[in-house]
């Protein structure tokens, strides 16, 4: 299978295109199952009341805009399902400050396909590096993006094989983040390279029954680069890992 479970649309305050933009450029470019995941501020503000300078509370109320978005990409769903398999997700800020992007404590996202946690390795992030208890909170498949779990694992002073059991036990995936577009300063993220070369984290990722995703965290539609999205899908198959969502 060829997947990307990481692309932004227009409700992302740094992305503009249409979601089916976004969705028309990657049946163009041959992506058999496409996870839309914007970002929950986004979403949940509708564009309003927020700016980056000042971000947005934890108790801000997203009141129906997660619902409104949810309905979009279903509909979005059953247009394209004869070319796409179209999953909607939602990427979580879990950063904490005074004023914060993170997911409000009252905001719903159970009835998410999935949803993309970032930050969970930075010290301000309100996860507090227990990842298995905010992922319970989420109530929703969760994937952990653009991460290196190894480091982050490594910080808690655990053991990787355990650990990983531990996810794979709570149908948490990890993301191959191969993004490299002007957004992003075409940066492209060391973990990923190192893990497609490191035998020794395949083997432990492979027996620990976690699932990856490949995901390119699109934000300019134009800039899209399919063909490292079809690379990594394709060494993941080769190592023996699955995908999540494969064959379900």
């Amino acid at each position: 299978m060829i997947q990307d479970l990481h692309a932004h649309t227009y409700y992302s305050f740094c992305s503009q295109d249409k979601p089916e933009t976004v969705i028309e450029t990657a049946i163009a470019n041959g992506i058999q199952q496409l996870g839309i995941c914007d970002h929950n501020y986004g979403v949940g503000c509708a564009r309003i009341e927020f700016c980056w300078d000042k971000g947005t509370r934890l108790d801000a109320d997203y009141g129906k805009t997660l619902i409104r978005y949810y309905d979009h990409m279903n509909l979005l769903r059953e247009k394209y399902a004869k070319k796409i398999k179209i999953l909607c997700g939602i990427e979580v800020c879990t950063l904490k400050s005074k004023d914060s992007y993170a997911l409000p404590d009252s905001a719903d996202v159970s009835f998410f396909d999935f949803a993309l946690l970032e930050n969970l390795d930075n010290p301000m992030s309100i996860t507090n590096g227990d990842l298995f208890a905010y992922a319970r909170r989420l109530g929703c498949p969760v994937g952990v993006a653009h991460t290196d779990m190894f480091k982050f694992i490594q910080s808690l002073g655990e053991d990787p094989h355990r650990y990983f059991r531990k996810m794979a036990e709570n149908g948490i995936f990890w993301e191959m983040n191969v993004n490299y577009d002007s957004l992003h300063g075409f940066h492209q993220h060391d973990y990923v390279t190192e893990f497609f070369k490191n035998k020794t984290q395949q083997e432990i990722v492979k027996k620990s029954g976690v699932r990856l995703s490949v995901g390119f965290d699109g934000h300019i539609a134009k800039e899209y680069k399919a063909q490292k999205v079809r690379t990594a899908c394709q060494l993941i198959k080769d190592m023996g890992i699955p995908l999540m969502f494969e064959h379900r």
